[in-house]
């Protein structure tokens, strides 16, 4: 069976949870309504035809200009057939998404990475807790919206003999592109590309 028959049967079998199928560099892609994903899972790992067995990973992608803003992106393979799948879901920042650990138990670091760093919820997960980051981090840094500096420093004081935390200082302003430098993309020709600009 090809991939996009694969495809095509399995949103025959679940109507109205997968709501469109496409292959694309060799893997096919499921776009799957958020509210089923635990039932398109069992699906996937039980279905002879699909038994995908192993969760490779659970990732976020972050469209801060979409309602939705996020994509959660589950990664299965089939041992059987030796097939990808990717599903993808879309979720805000405030709506939970039932938790796959019950499906496959190697989820649970998944969504806890998840959460970390993108802030994304899941419901019914046994130990939903930041993984990357420290305790007392502010914000998820992987949301479009995060600095790229952060919100605080972390660094080693010999004096208290202790970690502290302080608000970021920048210590120089921003560098200002002035586009005079030939590595920044210049309007004027530089000696020796006048033949190059000819053609």
């Amino acid at each position: 069976m090809s991939l996009e028959e694969l495809g095509e049967t399995i949103k025959a079998a679940l109507p109205g949870a997968v709501t469109g199928a496409r292959v694309a560099y060799g893997e096919l892609t499921l776009q799957a309504e958020a509210g089923d994903i635990v039932r398109i899972l069992t699906h996937l790992r039980d279905d002879p035809g699909c038994l995908f067995r192993n969760i490779i990973d659970i990732c976020g992608v972050d469209y801060p200009g979409r309602a939705k803003r996020f994509d959660v992106v589950y990664h299965l393979l089939s041992p059987k057939f030796n097939r990808r799948v990717r599903i993808k879901i879309q979720t805000d920042e405030t709506t939970p998404i039932a938790s796959a650990t019950d499906v496959f138990p190697g989820a649970l670091w998944f969504e806890r990475e998840t959460y970390d760093l993108f802030g994304v919820l899941f419901t019914g997960h046994p130990d939903l807790r930041r993984l990357l980051t420290d305790y007392g981090f502010d914000g998820h840094p992987l949301r479009k919206d995060f600095p790229t500096s952060g919100f605080v420093e972390v660094r080693y004081d010999d004096e208290v003999k202790r970690v502290v935390y302080e608000p970021v200082r920048l210590p120089q302003e921003f560098r200002q592109f002035d586009f005079l430098s030939p590595w920044e993309g210049t309007d004027y020709v530089l000696p020796g590309d006048e033949k190059a600009k000819a053609n």
